[in-house]
């Protein structure tokens, strides 16, 4: 299978790709949009639109435009806006984060979870520099570091959570507003995405499907209790360009 429908698969149970609850995405959404309830709103690797989704749902007079690689949850993200009555305001689009351009600027941008991809804060923030109307907001997800020491590969080189504010800071921006996700939005991350994994793979006959999806659950399931003390954390910020 594709790392694709893994991840698809992993969030059945968890539809935001990231370790934040129901709460934390309302009021992030709702800083992230205070004092804008018509414009434009964009998401970079939307995945099915959980964000896009839920702003639309909330302001009626918000229209909403998503980017992603991954097909299938383009399509996933199309039905779901057609039973929410919202189709008519969500442009979808299918390509990669990095190469995405647009005719005019957005009053908002998302961009939570490909933060990595995009070769970390500085550079996602650089991408989406361009695609932001002047006043505008953003809001980055992204890990981080926990614990002390230096960067390594056993972490993926992430830097700890100064070092990610100070990055964004000499990219040019200023935190507004933010959220640390607490132990319980982590560990209620991992169970969902693990245990949704290997729910799946049980249900499958035997073959490499099967045996990929467990391996996989196995090794987030191995890599999550030990870091408890350690490990990556993650924050989602509200921020402004700035000086």
């Amino acid at each position: 299978m594709e790392r694709q429908e893994i991840s698809r698969i992993a969030h059945r149970d968890h539809p935001i790709a990231a370790p934040l609850s129901d709460e934390a995405v309302r009021t992030l959404l709702d800083r992230l949009l205070r004092d804008r309830p018509a414009g434009r709103l964009l998401d970079l690797g939307c995945g099915e639109a959980p964000w896009l989704l839920r702003a639309l749902a909330a302001r009626p007079a918000l229209r909403g435009v998503g980017a992603d690689p991954d097909p299938e949850a383009l399509r996933a993200a199309q039905r779901a806006a057609r039973l929410l009555g919202v189709d008519r305001r969500i442009g979808l689009h299918h390509g990669g984060v990095r190469e995405f351009t647009a005719s005019e600027p957005f009053d908002a941008v998302l961009c939570v979870g490909p933060t990595p991809a995009l070769g970390g804060p500085g550079p996602a923030l650089a991408a989406i520099g361009p695609l932001l109307a002047p006043g505008g907001t953003a809001l980055l997800g992204t890990a981080y570091r926990e614990g002390g020491g230096p960067p390594g590969p056993s972490d993926g080189g992430l830097p700890d959570l100064a070092g990610t504010l100070a990055a964004v800071r000499a990219a040019g921006w200023l935190p507004v507003a933010g959220h640390t996700s607490s132990r319980a939005e982590l560990d209620a991350y991992a169970w969902a995405r693990t245990g949704a994994l290997a729910d799946w793979a049980l249900d499958q006959p035997p073959g490499p499907d099967r045996e990929q999806a467990l391996r996989v659950a196995d090794g987030w399931r191995e890599r999550w209790p030990g870091s408890r003390g350690g490990g990556a954390g993650f924050v989602t910020m509200v921020l402004r360009q700035g000086s």
